[in-house]
């Protein structure tokens, strides 16, 4: 039975990753229909400002009269693009050089890891920043630059089970039998990795969201992309906090804070079926 299988599987046994999975699909299916359950358009202004909530504005309205509803429904759409393709950048990237480090070893390995606790070190948050201030905050850079800076931990767990992996006897079979480097690592050790890959891929899609509004939030990116971190950022230069319009605020933090916690169960989910220490017998 191949991990994807046997997860899927065991996974009704699982309350942390069905509570996980029903969160993530609840608000992939708010992005799908956000057009059609918004009763307004987002980008819509009007004379109604910062109004509290009401039976014709569920989330009140903003400093514009743009009903807050509808805008944190359409929000949902891009925490959810960047959150999943930051995350495939990143766990592709560290990956790939866990397994090249690990399996090859020597000089290679002491770079590439060398290069690992360089990015490590560094605050993320103020590399992404000052990278963005460089090359731009378009929607496209930020995926990139999340992504590109997010890889050395999946890069370190990888290359710390290939190094224990590639010494197992089927492995050394292979080696006996004149399997290349690059069949033994992609055929032989790759798919038992798999397994915490998909567990560091939802920690890294949940770690994206956080770091996209964190950004958006604090004016890094661009502001005009609706998210929810460009509610929030928009509430907290227009005084709403101080002002008392909780309205404003309240809403996408509290789904950017559900959404990340989705992704964290699956990952629990993964880690708990996955691991032979914690799987239920």
């Amino acid at each position: 039975m191949n991990p994807l299988t046997s997860y899927l599987s065991q996974l009704r046994r699982s309350t942390i990753g069905m509570v996980g999975w029903g969160i993530i699909a609840s608000f992939v299916v708010i992005a799908l229909i956000a057009p059609i359950i918004s009763p307004y358009n987002p980008y819509a202004t009007s004379n109604a400002y910062l109004q509290h909530p009401s039976l014709l504005h569920l989330f009140g309205t903003n400093q514009e009269g743009q009903d807050l509803f509808s805008q944190n429904m359409y929000g949902t759409r891009i925490p959810l693009l960047v959150g999943s393709t930051a995350a495939l950048v990143a766990v592709l990237m560290g990956l790939i050089i866990g397994l090249f480090s690990g399996y090859f070893g020597g000089i290679l390995d002491e770079i590439l890891m060398r290069v690992t606790d360089f990015f490590l070190v560094v605050p993320a948050i103020v590399l992404m920043i000052v990278i963005s201030a460089l090359i731009g905050g378009t929607l496209t850079n930020v995926i990139l630059i999340i992504g590109g800076l997010s890889w050395p931990m999946t890069a370190r767990v990888v290359r710390s089970m290939v190094l224990s992996i590639k010494e197992w006897p089927f492995v050394e079979v292979a080696k006996s039998s004149n399997g290349g480097s690059i069949y033994i690592m992609f055929k032989h050790i790759l798919p038992n990795v798999m397994p915490v890959v998909f567990a560091n891929a939802a920690l890294s899609v949940a770690n994206a969201i956080f770091t996209q509004s964190a950004l958006v939030f604090i004016g890094v990116g661009d502001v005009t992309d609706l998210s929810w971190g460009n509610i929030m950022h928009f509430a907290y230069i227009n005084g709403t906090i101080t002002a008392g319009i909780w309205w404003y605020m309240i809403p996408p933090g509290i789904f950017i804070v559900l959404l990340t916690v989705g992704f964290i169960f699956l990952s629990t989910s993964f880690e708990s079926i996955f691991n032979p220490r914690t799987r239920r017998v």
